[in-house]
Parts: C-alpha cells; structure tokens; sequence
C-alpha cells in the first residue's frame, strides 16, 4: 500500500535512526543534476527498474520513499505501484517531486542545474535522408491484410526557425515492396498486382508527389503527440486532391528536422478504383477496403 508524504515530513523522517531509503526514479542524468540527500536511483522508465531493485533495496519489510520530478509528472506514482505489486509493503510517495522538496527550502545534492547550449533553430530549406525516411502503406479486406513499403525518390522540407511550414516529396511509385509476404511465393504476385492498371499503373505514372502548402500548430500538444496540422495536395495517377492530417514534428537531440504521422486515404479518390465496392458488384473474395492505411516518417539531413 502505498502512503503520501509531505516534503516537511520527509524531511523530519529522514532524521530518525529508521530513516527511509529515498529512491529518484528520474532519468540518471537528472538525479546527477539535482536529487535529495542520500538518495538512490533508479529510473522507473527502464525495462531493467524492478531487476536493479534487488539491489537498491534487498528488504521489502523496510520503509522507501519514492520521487520524482514534479507533482504533476507520474513516475513516481507508478514507481510506487510497481512496488507494491512485487512485494514492497512500506512504500511513501513524495506527491511533490524534487520540485516541491526545493520549494520548502530543503536541501539538495548534485552538480546544479544544467547548461542550456545555445543552439541557433535551422532555417530554410532542407534534402529528406533517404536512409532514415520512409512511406508505409497497409490495405486490408474483410478479413485479410497487406503491408509494406512506397520508397522516397526526393524530398525537401522548409523550416521557419526550427518549425515546419513547407516540403515536398516525390515517392517512387515502382518501389513498392510488400512486407508481411516477403520470402513467400505469392509476394511477387501481389506486388505485381500492385503495380498493374488494377491498382497504381506504374507504366504510366511512376511517381507520385505529395507538396505541403500550409501547416499550423496544434495548441496544447503534449510531447509526443500530433503538435502540427498539415495541409497539402496530394498527385497520384494524375489526379490531385487535397490532403489534410496530423503529425508530431519536431527537431531531433542532434537538431535534425523530423516528422511521423499516420492516418488513411480513400484511394478511390484518385482514381484506384480495383476492388472497390463503390465502383463493382459482387466481387465476392475480391472486395478490397477503399481507405490505404499510410505511417510516414521523414527526417531531414
């Protein structure tokens, strides 16, 4: 079971003879920066955290107050049921964070706070990597599925101080690959299928583009999810229409541009029409789903 403790009366604990075992479960570098006296660590969002905690505290009897950064930021509380689930029957939670303790005025450990290195955002005009980007693709029926790959041939984004405002990218319609069939015969019939008049008529249309026009902030976006609605125009086959979806874009630890997002189009939309209930009638085991689930992920170099 777990209790919550207030940063005074941690403080008034951890002058007794029984003091608890304090455990920042915080990134290492963070704990190294800043963390209460005497603590442990041991980051709760590794794999390895309830592994290490043989170690950390080998007596499951005794009491551990568990922190994190802030009151508002979980790792604590779920440092503290991952405890108690193994067997750790004294477990405190300090609600506050580190934050909280230093607002009382308490003590710390650690080498400060950390150096902010300047770093100028990029702007202009940038080549897509190639080796890092990509286009995923997943169509279905009723009861089947196929996915794979639609390479890159080219692709630019346009940053305004490290915020992306514009791209485009032309994607090599004759390399298209089929994932969840590789090494097995009918792979090749498949993505020949693909590539035929049924679906995208690569003779005739080898590439399609896809040209972003305008992008906007999404406000209140978490970190991690979709922060910036795009707005572009999508060509395949030579029909051009309007794309709009969501994406978490951003700028990598090395400062590169990068974006994914996920989202389907209706492919009848641009005219790839082979299976399409809307266009043919008992089609039986030929029925095909009109939306193409698409996972993109583009990095800048």
């Amino acid at each position: 079971m777990t209790a919550s403790i207030s940063p005074s009366d941690l403080s008034r604990q951890l002058g007794q003879v029984r003091r608890p075992v304090l455990l920042d479960v915080r990134l290492e570098e963070d704990y190294a920066l800043a963390r209460l006296p005497g603590s442990k660590n041991n980051c709760v969002f590794e794999v390895a955290f309830l592994d290490r905690m043989g170690d950390v505290a080998p007596d499951k009897g005794a009491t551990i107050c568990v922190y994190g950064a802030t009151a508002d930021s979980y790792e604590a509380r779920m440092a503290a049921e991952k405890l108690c689930r193994i067997g750790y029957t004294q477990v405190l939670e300090l609600r506050e964070g580190l934050e909280g303790w230093k607002s009382a005025g308490l003590p710390l450990e650690g080498g400060g706070e950390p150096a902010i290195a300047e770093r100028t955002p990029p702007d202009g005009w940038f080549d897509v990597d190639l080796s890092q980007s990509h286009v995923e693709w997943t169509g279905r029926n009723l009861l089947n599925r196929h996915c794979g790959r639609i390479e890159l041939k080219n692709g630019k984004l346009h940053l305004d101080r490290g915020h992306l405002v514009g791209g485009e990218f032309t994607l090599d319609m004759r390399a298209i690959t089929c994932q969840d069939l590789a090494g097995d015969p009918s792979n090749d019939v498949l993505v020949a299928h693909l590539v035929s008049h049924d679906f995208f008529d690569v003779d005739l249309y080898p590439e399609a583009r896809f040209v972003i026009t305008t992008t906007e902030r999404v406000a209140n976006a978490a970190p991690g999810a979709p922060n910036l609605a795009i707005r572009g125009e999508l060509t395949l086959k030579d029909v051009s229409r309007a794309l709009e979806f969501v994406a978490s874009a951003g700028l990598t630890t090395e400062g590169k541009a990068a974006a994914q997002a996920a989202f389907a189009i209706d492919r009848t939309q641009w005219n790839v029409l082979y299976g399409s209930g809307k266009y043919f009638r008992n089609l039986a085991g030929h029925l095909v789903n009109d939306l193409i689930e698409l996972q993109i992920r583009i990095v800048a170099r």
